[in-house]
């Protein structure tokens, strides 16, 4: 049986299902943005060690590029649901954006 794919919705609700249990809930938003440059900053040397020149010491920890990603949206939810943003609007509001103002800034594939 194939399983149903969760909406972004879903995944809001997931991860404040998982932060309401505690009673320190959500960090504060400055801790919040700390977190996600942090979490980035791992993404970037992930993808340095795999694409880049700089490669891992055999002392660092191995972790993968889609680990890093999973911590950093993570992260982004936990922002997005402590500031009452659904995140969904947010995308969709994003995409509105590209679709028009950017609408034909790149190469479309067969228009070349």
């Amino acid at each position: 049986m194939m399983e149903k794919a969760r909406t972004m919705k879903d995944m809001q609700q997931e991860v404040d299902r998982y932060i309401s249990q505690f009673k320190e809930g959500y960090f504060p938003p400055m801790e919040l943005l700390a977190r996600l440059t942090e979490e980035l900053g791992e993404l970037a040397r992930e993808v340095q060690n795999v694409h880049g020149m700089k490669k891992k010491k055999p002392t660092e920890a191995e972790k993968s590029m889609e680990e890093e990603l999973g911590d950093l949206f993570f992260v982004l939810i936990c922002f997005a649901n402590s500031s009452g943003i659904d995140m969904d609007r947010a995308l969709a509001t994003v995409m509105e954006k590209f679709s028009t103002r950017d609408r034909d800034r790149w190469t479309k594939i067969g228009e070349e």
